[in-house]
């Protein structure tokens, strides 16, 4: 098992792991094994010392752990697309980073996290050092930026407008458009955001995923959530991230984890802030543009594979996600290598 001791070590030692060699483009570092190309990439943009901001795309060779520890306070967020890999805090049970957004603010943190053969990887992930918030954020909002948040807890998803920053940030790297300029307006955008949502408390993105109770499911009706409620709709979350071309029914789901499917609907809506059938087609579509970029199989192979009997839904579907059709993503992926 490895030790590292600051985010710079953990890094390098994941891509060391992975044989990835640093190759310098215009605005960033691109890694990869020129010996293994297939293995995948990681993008890495940063503001050094303030922020960075990296794109993940590989597969693991080897397996490996690191064992990790970081002094410096941060905060971290991003989305997983694919992939699933287990950590461990200390004192504090066995966690997983799987197919959803996060927000973590670290401090003091100290854990193991573990890489398996045969995983592949798909994500992005912002870190944010307390030199930016310091020099950049407090001068322009003087309160405590950090008392909203629980230590070391991560929050499993973002509010909606970050996730739409993010994924802005994505796209431009695919389209080989995303220079510091982007990227330091996003940062900016991206506290904005989280100032706006913690200055209004019962609101608050953040305060929901720990504060459950009742909500709202009409205009003058509300439902209550109890402890197993929440552990229903975490376990239905995770089912459904296990399952994603053949996933179970919302009835299925109700019978299966103890719940009432009204509360089921409402509680999974109001805690990821996207329906049952919205999360399905998310993780469907990530899979499919992963199956695209790394297979040879055909768009009715895909189809397929991700839970569509018919290819033109598929189609249909990819382009309203995507804005072009699977063909077409696989060509501009392939014209980048």
């Amino acid at each position: 098992m490895y030790s590292v001791h600051n985010p710079t070590e953990f890094r390098e030692t994941v891509l060391r792991n992975l044989n990835f060699l640093p190759h310098q483009r215009e605005y960033h570092v691109e890694y990869y094994d020129p010996q293994k190309p297939e293995n995948g990439h990681f993008l890495f943009f940063e503001r050094k010392g303030y922020y960075d901001f990296g794109i993940a795309d590989y597969s693991i060779e080897h397996p490996f752990a690191i064992q990790f520890e970081n002094p410096i306070p941060c905060i971290r967020f991003g989305t997983v697309y694919e992939g699933t890999t287990k950590f461990q805090l200390d004192n504090q049970p066995v966690s997983s980073f799987s197919p959803s957004s996060f927000f973590v603010f670290e401090k003091e943190v100290k854990g193991k996290q573990v890489w398996k053969r045969g995983q592949h990887f798909h994500g992005a992930e912002v870190t944010i050092y307390p030199r930016y918030f310091e020099e950049v954020i407090k001068p322009l909002y003087p309160k405590d930026f950090y008392s909203h948040f629980i230590e070391n807890t991560t929050y499993h998803y973002l509010p909606m407008e970050m996730q739409s920053v993010l994924h802005r940030l994505v796209k431009l790297s695919e389209w080989n458009q995303l220079n510091p300029l982007h990227l330091e307006s996003a940062m900016l955008q991206f506290i904005a955001i989280l100032i706006q949502d913690m200055d209004s408390p019962k609101e608050s993105a953040f305060t929901k995923q720990l504060n459950y109770g009742k909500i709202r499911v009409g205009n003058q009706r509300f439902i209550h959530l109890t402890a197993h409620d929440m552990k229903a709709i975490q376990e239905a979350h995770d089912i459904l991230s296990k399952n994603i071309a053949s996933p179970p029914t919302i009835e299925m789901l109700s019978k299966q984890l103890l719940i009432n499917t009204q509360k089921l609907k409402a509680g999974f809506v109001h805690y990821y802030h996207m329906t049952i059938g919205e999360f399905s087609t998310t993780l469907k579509m990530s899979m499919a543009s992963t199956l695209l970029c790394t297979t040879d199989k055909s768009v009715a192979e895909i189809a397929q594979e991700v839970g569509y009997p018919y290819p033109s839904n598929f189609i249909k579907k990819f382009q309203q996600t995507y804005s072009c059709t699977p063909l077409k993503y696989r060509q501009r992926k392939n014209d980048k290598r």
